[in-house]
């Protein structure tokens, strides 16, 4: 079973910076993609980026440009580095651990990012 523990999240201005972190572990498949979602109030939860273990990454349109994720190089760690922030980025980030040979997705127990303006 593989855990996720996330680190990071706060209150910032708007146009601040933050950082997220997510460390795997337990028994991590050789293929997966780790990644970030977040849930505003009264939404839905959304995906915003993700990192493939073959070394691509996705982004959401509405973070595009000002996040950047990346993993570390043992590739169970996972960051989310969030520039340019605004009030609407405002939300708790899942981060999401998903096995891609036999489809599980585990989940780390969220932090909350908040960008008042």
């Amino acid at each position: 079973q593989v855990q996720l523990m996330e680190s990071g999240g706060g209150l910032v201005h708007t146009g601040g910076s933050l950082r997220l972190s997510c460390a795997a572990s337990g028994i991590i498949d050789s293929r997966n993609a780790m990644g970030w979602y977040r849930q505003a109030p009264g939404k839905q939860r959304e995906r915003i980026a993700t990192s493939f273990t073959g070394g691509v990454t996705t982004y959401d349109d509405s973070v595009k440009g000002r996040f950047t994720i990346s993993r570390d190089n043992a590739k169970t760690t996972v960051y989310l580095q969030m520039n340019s922030l605004k009030p609407e980025d405002t939300a708790v980030y899942y981060c999401n651990y998903r096995r891609l040979s036999a489809p599980i997705d585990i989940w780390g127990q969220g932090t909350q990012v908040t960008v008042s303006s």
